[in-house]
């Protein structure tokens, strides 16, 4: 087991202290500082759940990226280091001012050896207008090793020794010092001991005596000074050392985001190998996602040894649900210990970020850190130990910024909405493909040799762009063209590559790099694909055995009201079908749903003719229910309840029938707090039946409230949606 005994990187007769090594964070409060006026978005941020872990780049390099990169590619934040002041080692046994040393801090000022303050702050606002959020790393746990030698400063000239940290300030009674509340008066013996993995020293590192209020206040306020600069959540060290109820005292101190005025995203990190559940990463979904190290290994297994095995994600032990996850292919500490894939695992390790930026288990991230040929090398600096600016290459990996890497994004993001993997299809052990619903669709070839294999994609019938090889433009596609013909495709997947296509990247839809702007096409602009809509139409239905369910209806592109021209939804599960349309912008369009056999025999659903507007430009949906359907189906029913909760807290629905739970809290409905102090959610639940409820909130450690009074109840529906808007008793 990983925690049995110290990771190999924490060596602890080390005089400088590799223990820094299992973090990744940014720590406390700079007692004295002047806060900066706070930075505000100057555009909407990116809508997307993808990050960019730029290890170890300087300040001004991820402004940079962010602009000219993660930004026009759709990521939706930036992971950067500790920002804090760190000590600085340039005579260390492990080399010249070695990496960790970042994970070592002295205090709380943002000068360290990434860059100032105002670099710090002018890269969060650069960032922000590049619609790029800002994640920071976050070292809560501990200060520096208590076993520096006499003389050691941060990289702002700072001093301190042992449990004095005069800048912050911190004294003697701030840390768990040996024979303070540590069991074993000293370090970790038993890994699996929750009383000595949080409150006794990870391997010489002063531990922060985080029960105390005082204590508290300050890591609060450090971070709460990151936010006031913009920062839009953490990625917070060695989370696994910290109570989770100290912890969730801390983050309730935190206030909400400038940028978009809500909760700061929370990312722990919980190492992982225990056997204790009290330290196993699910224990701590309570206070923020986790990361997913069983994932990451797992994805290592498969790309060296067989692709096929990743139709079984769905039953890996992996470390937390999909929802509560910060998903990773690698990071700073698991890819020097060769558990997990590394830049020096070339195509795999290429086409494995392709697959986690495609498979639906939690927020996605790809890694760029820089080359290393020991696992202590600093990064590329200059003399003093300030990292130099990156340039892309052989001292600096930048699979952010590549092609395949940044059309793999925007598939993500067109994904997002479908959580499920559908047609999961095995050509060989090294040849895969899937589809996200009817957004998108990728195959995976990690053999030496092309491959041509039939797929079902989901999509609807036409041509599509591939995002890995190319991009969409007005002209057509720079990459290769899938061609989908009833709702599969031919597809020639090249060797130690990939295709992935989806709706957003289709001919037409892109600009054109080389036409002028009097180049235009004479088309009409009914008929100009850059005049176009993607309307998406989703509709419950039960057709018969040997049926379709087509959408017709008044333009072309829906067929002209000949139902066997229109467009052919695809089966999403339990009784909902969906297709995505490019319509004409700012038309009037009527339309019906229909039931289609193979040999022409259509069903019409009843009623008057539906009709829709499209917007001059964005997207469109309709979500309908198929009428004239005698068969019931699932009810689509939404919760929505005002409840306060103490941070760390979530809310559940919990009632009668099974997909509430069957009154058992532990498996109730989880509602979101994306609107709080609104929590909401949408289940389905089964028509014609009486549904009693109740809302709970369920605490960091397990335990949960019910709210007082009877319980709530309602009949659902035979068919369509339902919803229920309460207030917390």
């Amino acid at each position: 087991m990983e925690f049995a005994r110290p990771h190999p990187r924490r060596r602890v007769g080390r005089l400088l202290l590799a223990a820094a090594l299992v973090a990744t964070g940014g720590t406390a409060v700079v007692a004295a500082t002047t806060t900066a006026t706070p930075a505000r978005a100057a555009v909407a941020l990116n809508d997307s759940e993808v990050t960019a872990n730029l290890w170890e780049w300087n300040w001004p390099s991820i402004a940079a990226a962010c602009t000219d990169h993660l930004g026009p590619a759709g990521y939706g934040a930036v992971q950067v280091a500790p920002p804090q002041e760190s000590v600085s080692l340039p005579n260390s046994p492990d080399g010249v001012h070695p990496w960790y040393e970042v994970y070592q801090p002295v205090s709380y000022k943002l000068d360290s050896r990434f860059g100032n303050r105002q670099q710090f702050a002018a890269m969060v606002t650069t960032c922000h207008a590049a619609g790029v959020r800002v994640y920071v790393d976050a070292v809560v746990n501990h200060m520096a090793g208590t076993n520096n030698p006499a003389g050691t400063r941060g990289y702002a000239g700072t001093e301190f020794s042992g449990y004095s940290y005069p800048a912050v300030p911190y004294g003697s009674g701030d840390f768990h010092r040996p024979g303070d509340n540590c069991p074993t008066g000293g370090g970790i013996s038993d890994w699996n001991n929750e009383a000595q993995v949080t409150s006794c020293e990870l391997l010489s590192l002063s531990d922060l005596y985080t029960e105390k209020e005082a204590v508290r206040n300050k890591i609060a306020g450090y971070l709460n000074d990151l936010i006031g600069l913009g920062v839009d959540g953490f990625r917070v060290d060695a989370v696994k050392h910290v109570r989770k109820d100290d912890f969730a005292a801390i983050i309730g101190k935190l206030d909400n985001t400038v940028a978009e005025g809500r909760r700061p995203y929370v990312a722990q990190e919980i190492f992982d190998g225990a056997s204790n559940p009290a330290l196993q990463a699910r224990a701590f979904i309570g206070n923020g996602d986790v990361l997913d190290f069983g994932y990451a290994k797992g994805i290592r297994s498969a790309f060296l040894g067989s692709v096929s095995t990743l139709a079984n994600v769905p039953n890996w032990n992996l470390d937390a649900p999909s929802a509560n996850v910060f998903a990773m292919v690698t990071n700073h500490d698991l890819e020097r210990d060769g558990v997990v894939l590394s830049y020096k695992n070339g195509s795999d390790y290429v086409l494995a970020n392709y697959f986690a930026l495609a498979y639906p288990h939690g927020k996605p991230s790809v890694y760029d850190s820089f080359t290393w040929s020991n696992r202590n090398q600093s990064p590329p600096s200059d003399g003093a130990g300030r990292v130099t600016d990156t340039a892309c290459g052989a001292a600096w990996n930048c699979l952010t910024r590549s092609p395949g890497i940044k059309g793999m994004v925007g598939w993500a993001n067109t994904a997002r909405p479908v959580k499920t993997v559908s047609d999961f299809t095995t050509v060989n052990s090294n040849v895969i493909g899937f589809h996200r619903g009817d957004r998108a669709w990728i195959g995976i070839n990690d053999s030496g040799s092309a491959t041509t294999a039939t797929f079902t994609t989901g999509l609807a019938d036409g041509s599509y762009c591939d995002v890995i090889s190319g991009t969409a433009t007005a002209n057509g596609c720079t990459g290769a063209t899938v061609t989908v013909a009833g709702g599969r495709a031919a597809v020639t997947i090249p060797a130690n590559g990939a295709v992935a296509v989806h709706v957003g990247a289709r001919p037409g839809t892109g600009p054109s790099p080389t036409a002028s702007p009097t180049a235009s096409p004479t088309a009409s602009p009914t008929t100009n694909p850059t005049d176009r809509v993607a309307t998406t139409f989703t509709v419950s239905a039960t057709p018969a055995a040997g049926q379709d369910v087509y959408v017709v209806g008044s333009v072309p592109e829906l067929g002209s009201w000949a139902p066997a021209n229109g467009v052919k939804l695809t089966a999403q599960g339990g009784g909902t079908y969906r297709a995505t349309v490019d319509l004409p912008r700012s038309t009037a369009v009527e339309y019906k749903f229909v039931k289609l056999t193979a040999s022409g025999a259509v069903t019409w659903e009843s009623g008057a003719n539906r009709s829709l507007t499209t917007p001059a430009s964005g997207t469109y949906a309709v979500t309908e229910t198929f009428r004239g359907d005698t068969v019931s189906t699932a009810v689509a029913s939404s919760f929505a309840v005002t409840a306060t909760t103490a941070y760390g807290q979530n809310v559940f629905v919990v009632g009668n029938v099974a997909a509430l739970g069957g009154w058992n809290p532990a498996n109730g409905f989880a509602l979101s707090a994306a609107s709080y102090p609104v929590w909401r959610g949408t289940v389905d639940l089964p028509p014609n039946t009486v549904v009693e409820y109740k809302y709970v909130k369920r605490n960091p450690d397990g335990s949960v409230t019910w709210e007082s009074g009877a319980n709530r109840s309602f009949t659902t529906p035979a068919g369509g949606t339902r919803a229920a808007t309460d207030t917390w008793r």
